[in-house]
């Protein structure tokens, strides 16, 4: 079976045009940027720029300001023990690209003793208890595209924001530069104002006791039990549909 699943993504590789080669032992590529009035620890803000379709393992990276936090070969490992049995694993592209899904990332997550919790969009952002959460992850959906044909396949685009002295940034790997987003308030406007889109999803990272203990959100919040909206509103059971039963991965309603 494994020999068919090789000359599958072979024949794939032709007629996609790329080498599998030039991306089986692919570094992780980098850009740090300096700003002289914003530091992290005395030093400059790492920001991973894109590199293929390896924007899940940018967005960690960029995440835990760690260009050695995680590489290509430790998320094919984690896909692979994911889903052992699939010879065309579900959790990255065929054509061994990356397009990493979110139990891929989750799992990632787990081996540093991090969780990520799914965020309702419905809900208010200034319900997140933003002094106990370590970062964001933002999911975009797009389309494979060949000229103008768009194809039957699926991708993701994944984006990291932190906190740096007292300022959150987006460290999008396809923007040129970190990008200030600003102050708590800019943030939550941020978040409501992507999420306002149907096709948006928000993940909030914090260490596995905070998950645990449910802190990320405000406990006594006027915000907490507020439905913002409740129109098109089916990502979380496409979500929930997405994300496989293992290894204590599972979207946490908030």
């Amino acid at each position: 079976m494994s020999d068919v699943y090789k000359s599958f993504q072979n024949f794939l590789h032709k007629i996609f045009f790329f080498n599998r080669q030039n991306h089986e032992n692919l570094e992780n590529k980098f850009v740090k940027f300096y700003f002289p009035n914003l530091t992290m620890n005395g030093s400059s803000i790492y920001h991973e720029k894109q590199v293929r379709e390896l924007c899940a393992l940018h967005a960690l990276n960029n995440l835990f300001q760690d260009k050695n936090a995680f590489s290509k070969q430790q998320l094919d490992t984690i896909c692979h023990n994911l889903s052992p049995e699939y010879w065309i694993n579900p959790h990255k592209s065929v054509l061994g690209l990356g397009n990493y899904d979110v139990n891929v990332i989750i799992r990632a997550l787990q081996l540093y003793d991090y969780g990520m919790v799914w965020f309702d969009k419905r809900k208010d952002p200034r319900c997140l208890n933003l002094e106990n959460i370590f970062g964001f992850i933002l999911n975009i959906p797009s389309d494979y595209k060949l000229s103008f044909i768009t194809l039957p396949l699926r991708r993701r685009h994944w984006i990291a924001i932190r906190k740096f002295n007292e300022k959150y940034y987006n460290l999008d790997s396809k923007l040129d530069a970190p990008k200030c987003i600003g102050t708590e308030e800019d943030l939550t406007n941020f978040i409501g104002a992507e999420l306002d889109s149907h096709n948006k999803e928000l993940f909030v990272v914090m260490k596995s006791e905070i998950e645990k203990l449910g802190s990320w959100l405000k406990e006594t919040s006027d915000y907490k039990n507020i439905i913002v909206d409740s129109s098109n509103r089916d990502a979380e059971s496409i979500l929930i549909s997405d994300i496989k039963p293992l290894h204590n991965c599972k979207i946490v309603k908030n």
